[in-house]
């Protein structure tokens, strides 16, 4: 479909199995690239030509910036050559030619089947959206490398990311691979997570925002893609508004989040007096605030309200390049905080207040020993992106040169610019090198057992075992997944703990939660009367685990089955412990025993419902890890 011509990509239109993609439009709509209509197309317009019967007027809209302005008419082209017939296509190829569009165009001589497809609106909503499907899919990567070097500046605590992934699957999957990509950033970093860490939501919010808006984009991109080369379609002005409505919430949620850090990175990180007043002073003469953000959010729900969808894309399409100027503003802020006393400090103050010029023989030590210490505490993520930066920007710095750095990186990261392609290759380059992810970790809630310490666990399991086999017990191994219907509704309120495993040999199965439920199954299943059995193994448990506790670990279980005298198995369970924990020599121990009956009947007297007992035993469980006043409350606000 394109070709390298004329020092500009040629985008083709109407050839057999042609398709138009986002960033087609977006090239096509700055001039990167020109538009040609493949003669197979031209040839199909002269062969229905012959029904040549009226004009078609259209206006576009006097608030579309040129950008949106080409979008529109390039979709109103693309969607005709998509139909059957295409009269008006060459007239609209002559259009996009034009330097300058005007805002009143009609086509003459068109065909009465092409006057009945010709839908302006559709076309313009249709092209903008292209725009911001191409856009918002850069911006999303070019955000979250900005963000990473003012976490970096600002020192902050990102514990939080480490935390995005339970484990149970039941955690955002964009907002965990956004967390897994800012470890890239930070790989090796001494800055992040170090001395006095600062701690802000703007900061912790980073994976779920920035998750919600890769999420949102990308469905964006499905729903343009098909809109691009669907032709005139009913209802696809209502079906782009839901994707677009989201990404207007998502962008001003993701804009405020970085306004907010920018303003902490000013106040907090920027140690040369002067370059924090400066950038202050330009900050609150030019980059759009929370209110700009606020304000665009507010008139894109009001137009939609009004079913003004014209005027609802150019309000989306201005927010995004809103939140693109915070974001920009973001990275300056960033830069000057990481880079500033490199660059400028020297030449803006000195000790003194006036201003200086260092010697060039102190100039050269003093970079030396800044560039070796950004080597040493920046993340090879951050500091990789911030060379880049660095390379692309004008040598040299005096005072008035603030402004040019800002006006670089502002060029640098605007998506018309000529280095906007190789800065978005740099971070993808960045976060596909992958060098964090590919260092190995345990999932939460399990631990690797070292020689020295299997050595010990396996000598107490012998002990445990010697002590079981002196009781007459046998051993039994279970498989570790049962039925679900084998463990559901045995656990009460922790039956939600179960790990269910995917369906892949007909039937429904899960972790097991316990060794007792499994023997039970075992015991029933095979008609036994009389079983006295131990297992030692692994039990799982689908929890999101505090310090201390697992989510993978070993029972060392015996139960006894059948018939026996009265309260005898009782004595010879408590008998077992208190043998191999004497001869386990851990020291001095108490050992406290329940009756399931005995608390049944103090829940019947305190008036609980039967079938609330196993619940409230749950609450009644964690005395041991939390205070009565919060087993209290969960037992009397929650579960009765």
């Amino acid at each position: 479909m394109a070709a390298a011509a004329a020092g500009r990509r040629v985008v083709t239109l109407g050839g057999k199995g042609y398709s138009l993609t986002a960033s087609s439009v977006f090239e096509v709509a700055n001039g990167l690239a020109r538009i040609t209509i493949d003669s197979s197309a031209l040839s199909r317009r002269t062969s229905s030509s012959s029904n040549l019967v009226g004009k078609f007027p259209f206006s576009i809209c006097d608030y579309f910036t040129p950008e949106e302005s080409r979008a529109s008419v390039l979709l109103l082209l693309n969607n005709l050559l998509l139909s059957s017939s295409s009269s008006a296509s060459s007239q609209l190829l002559e259009i996009l030619k034009q330097d300058a569009l005007s805002s009143d165009y009609t086509l003459n001589d068109v065909s009465s089947d092409d006057l009945t497809l010709l839908d302006y609106s559709v076309a313009a909503i249709d092209g903008v959206s292209a725009i911001l499907d191409h856009r918002s899919s850069a911006l999303a990567s070019i955000a979250d490398a900005v963000a990473a070097i003012s976490c970096e500046a600002l020192r902050a605590d990102i514990s939080s990311f480490n935390l995005m992934d339970s484990g149970d699957g039941s955690t955002a999957k964009d907002a965990v691979a956004v967390a897994a990509d800012f470890k890239v950033f930070f790989n090796g970093s001494k800055f992040v997570n170090s001395g006095k860490k600062l701690v802000d939501s703007s900061v912790a919010e980073i994976p779920s925002l920035h998750g919600n808006f890769r999420e949102i984009s990308r469905l964006l991109h499905s729903k343009t893609r098909v809109q691009l080369n669907s032709g005139f379609r009913a209802g696809s002005a209502k079906d782009m508004s839901t994707a677009l409505s989201s990404l207007a919430l998502s962008l001003s949620n993701l804009g405020d989040s970085s306004f907010r850090r920018t303003e902490l990175v000013v106040a907090n990180s920027i140690s040369v007096l002067e370059l924090r007043s400066r950038i202050s002073e330009m900050l609150a003469a030019k980059c759009p605030g929370a209110d700009a953000m606020e304000e665009l959010l507010a008139s894109s729900q009001a137009a939609i309200g009004e079913k003004d969808y014209l005027r609802f894309v150019h309000n989306v399409y201005e927010l995004l390049d809103v939140v693109r100027k915070v974001i920009s503003w973001e990275a300056v802020a960033a830069f000057v905080s990481l880079e500033g006393s490199e660059i400028f400090a020297e030449k803006i103050q000195g000790d003194d207040g006036r201003m200086s010029e260092p010697s060039t023989g102190d100039t050269a030590k003093t970079d030396k020993k800044s560039e070796k210490k950004k080597k040493v505490v920046l993340g090879k993520g951050t500091a990789a992106f911030l060379q880049f930066i660095k390379d692309r920007l004008r040598g040299g710095a005096t005072k008035t040169d603030l402004e040019t750095y800002t006006h670089d990186i502002f060029s640098l990261l605007d998506p018309k610019g000529s280095g906007f392609d190789d800065l978005l290759a740099k971070v993808k380059e960045i976060v596909e090198s992958n060098e964090s992810r590919r260092l190995p970790k345990l999932p939460k809630g399990t631990r690797d057992f070292a020689k020295e310490q299997m050595a010990v666990r396996e000598k107490a399991f012998a002990i445990i075992v010697e002590v079981f086999k002196r009781h007459g017990a046998m051993s039994l191994d279970t498989p570790a997944f049962e039925l679900r219907e084998t463990l559901m509704g045995k656990y009460g309120e922790d039956s939600k703990l179960i790990y269910d495993l995917a369906d892949q040999g007909g039937e429904l199965c899960s972790l097991r939660y316990d060794l007792t439920v499994p023997f039970a199954r075992y015991v029933a299943m095979n008609g036994l009367t009389s079983f006295k059995r131990y297992q030692i193994a692994k039990v799982y448990r689908r929890d999101n685990p505090s310090k201390g506790r697992y989510r993978e670990f070993y029972q060392c279980d015996l139960d006894i089955a059948g018939q026996f005298e009265k309260m005898g198995p009782d004595f010879e369970i408590i008998k077992i412990l208190t043998e191999l924990l004497d001869e386990l020599d851990i020291g001095d121990y108490e050992v406290k025993l329940n009756h399931r009956k005995l608390l049944d009947g103090m829940l019947a007297i305190c008036g609980v419902p039967q079938e609330k007992f196993r619940t409230i035993c749950s609450s009644i469980d964690k005395l041991d890890k939390q205070s009565f006043e919060q087993i209290k409350k969960e037992m009397v606000s929650a579960r009765v």
